[in-house]
């Protein structure tokens, strides 16, 4: 099982990425673990996750969500 996940960093950006545990990937983020772009942006809360059925669906959403404007992800978070 797989989630798609929102961070908010500390600069507001919004960071989409995948994990089989969320939580655990969370912490590491802010451990400056990981990826390169919350390294350097400090992730402070966990806005969005969403279940999907396995990793293929994960990176398909990933992308997904990834290209969508700003403003579609705070729409996003504020369905869930």
């Amino acid at each position: 099982m797989y989630f798609v996940y929102l961070l908010e960093c500390a600069d507001t950006s919004i960071y989409t990425g995948i994990a089989t545990d969320v939580e655990r990937r969370f912490k590491e983020h802010q451990n400056g673990l990981g990826a390169a772009y919350t390294r350097s942006r400090k992730p402070v809360r966990i806005l969005y996750t969403e279940q999907v059925a396995d990793r293929s669906a994960a990176l398909k959403r990933e992308a997904v969500i990834k290209k969508l404007p700003r403003t579609k992800k705070l729409e996003l978070i504020a369905r869930s």
